[in-house]
């Protein structure tokens, strides 16, 4: 089998040492969850959003410019070193954990999605789900050179600024802006998605163990809902990659 890869670059790990992430890869996806047709993922997707309410009971996820739970702070302060406002840029988790905070539910968009914006807020993790099939080549977290694509949900194509961390595959095209703050459109998961390459990242003290526990969250779901068999992988240290099948 010929795989292509998903790794940070090396100017990544020199600027965040502390950087857990781990990828999983799943085909034979559906719009639907054939073992539970009638009622998709709702069952698993509010026992993570239970978990995520839970912790937020205790305060909100951020007090201005103060993250309080500690996955948060720690990609604050990865933002505020790559010269990102803090309440201008929110990684995705925190995106997320202010919408169910402010609105008590977050959106139901596709099973899928919504199963990973659900575990996502339950870790407070960031987790981005990207359709495989629309990723060409390997995909790499690195500094932009400026000449990337970024298609917007808008429809908007953009270019990344030289210098700003994306989500970039061999064909030019990034996937994701910001790092972790906004992914596009390109590869978003959608009704004929059948191949996902899903990834979380952190940089907390207790990462090491968080994202293990993450990744085998996404994993056993997705085994269980879709009954297909993912495989895991984790990134701890530069020149990890992660392998997955070319289209």
């Amino acid at each position: 089998m010929v795989s292509r890869y998903f790794q940070h670059a090396p100017a990544v790990w020199a600027a965040h040492p502390d950087l857990v992430a781990g990828a999983v890869y799943a085909t034979g996806l559906t719009a639907t969850v054939p073992v539970a047709p009638e009622l998709p993922v709702e069952p698993v997707v509010a026992r993570y959003l239970a978990i995520a309410r839970a912790r937020l009971a205790g305060g909100t996820e951020a007090d201005g410019t103060e993250a309080k739970l500690p996955e948060i702070q720690a990609w604050r302060r990865a933002f505020g070193r790559m010269g990102l406002k803090p309440t201008q840029y929110r990684c995705a988790s925190e995106s997320l954990l202010r919408r169910l905070r402010k609105e008590g539910d977050l959106p139901r968009i596709h099973p899928l999605i919504d199963l990973c914006n659900a575990i996502s807020v339950a870790f407070a993790i960031p987790v981005a789900a990207l359709d495989a099939s629309r990723i060409a080549g390997d995909l790499r977290v690195r500094p932009a050179t400026g000449d990337e694509r970024y298609l917007a949900f808008s429809g908007e194509v953009e270019h990344p600024e030289p210098g700003e961390l994306v989500f970039a595959d061999a064909g030019g095209e990034a996937h994701a802006r910001r790092w972790t703050h906004r992914q596009s459109g390109h590869s978003a998961v959608r009704a004929d998605t059948t191949s996902v390459l899903i990834v979380a990242e952190a940089m907390h003290d207790s990462a090491p163990s968080d994202v293990p526990k993450l990744v085998a969250a996404v994993a056993d779901e997705l085994s269980a809902l879709w009954s297909v068999t993912p495989s895991m992988g984790a990134l701890s240290e530069p020149g990890s990659r992660f392998a997955f099948p070319l289209p």
